[in-house]
């Protein structure tokens, strides 16, 4: 069944593949804070689960369109904001007693840096809306042909821009070797994606067929803030 850029009836199943979407973004960004040796190159532990995101990104445009993957990253965003201010927030509360040997780790380990926080938003905000315009686009384009092609290239761009904002903003005159630290994240992040091709081809098969859509961005806006189409 395809549906021609038009408001469809919210779903069980667009409401979990959100809520995969939306845990994906939140664990990637508290397990971040630890950096681990991948492959003999130093990464944010994160890489085990943000490029997920990214692949459910993907399944969100592909199968709904753009508008309601846009709607649901500005979600992300706010629910991010939300754990990130409930964390601080705990951390600023007096502790126990018996706990203040706990402090420093809890401080370690959850706290943010403002310079951090920017970072992380910035290129979450222009990763994740760049992946979703070009899925969209290349969709149009090749006629809902070669779903391969719109993912990794989708992901080559976003995650691109995401590293590249993300590692400026955050280490820029911090860390010696900030382009190395730029593409081993992206080069990462797309083999991610390379790999995981067969499981998003059959999830996006499925999901089409479970609630019989299949969206074609004809004539809408790439507008993040929206909706002017």
């Amino acid at each position: 069944m395809n549906v021609a850029s038009q408001q469809q009836p919210i779903t069980p199943l667009f409401v979990v593949v959100t809520a995969l979407f939306i845990t994906a973004l939140i664990s990637s960004n508290i397990i971040s804070v630890k950096l681990a040796v991948i492959a003999g190159q130093i990464l944010p532990a994160g890489i085990v689960i943000f490029p997920v995101s990214y692949i459910v990104g993907d399944i969100l445009t592909e199968v709904y369109g753009y508008r309601r993957a846009r709607a649901v990253i500005w979600l992300g965003l706010a629910s991010n904001l939300l754990v990130v201010t409930a964390i601080w927030v705990a951390g600023q509360l007096p502790p126990a007693q018996f706990w203040q040997e706990n402090q420093s780790a809890y401080e370690t380990i959850l706290g943010y840096t403002p310079r951090i926080l920017v970072a992380s938003f910035a290129a979450y905000l222009v990763g994740e809306f760049a992946n979703s315009a070009v899925l969209s686009r290349m969709k149009v384009a090749t006629r809902g042909r070669w779903l391969w092609s719109r993912t990794i290239g989708s992901t080559v761009v976003g995650q691109g821009l995401d590293s590249i904002v993300f590692i400026t903003i955050a280490f820029a005159g911090q860390v010696p070797g900030l382009w190395h630290l730029v593409w081993v994240q992206w080069l990462a992040k797309v083999l991610y994606e390379v790999a995981a091709t067969p499981v998003t081809y059959a999830v996006v098969g499925w999901l089409k067929r479970k609630d019989r859509i299949d969206t074609f961005d004809y004539d809408v806006s790439l507008n993040p803030i929206g909706p002017g189409d």
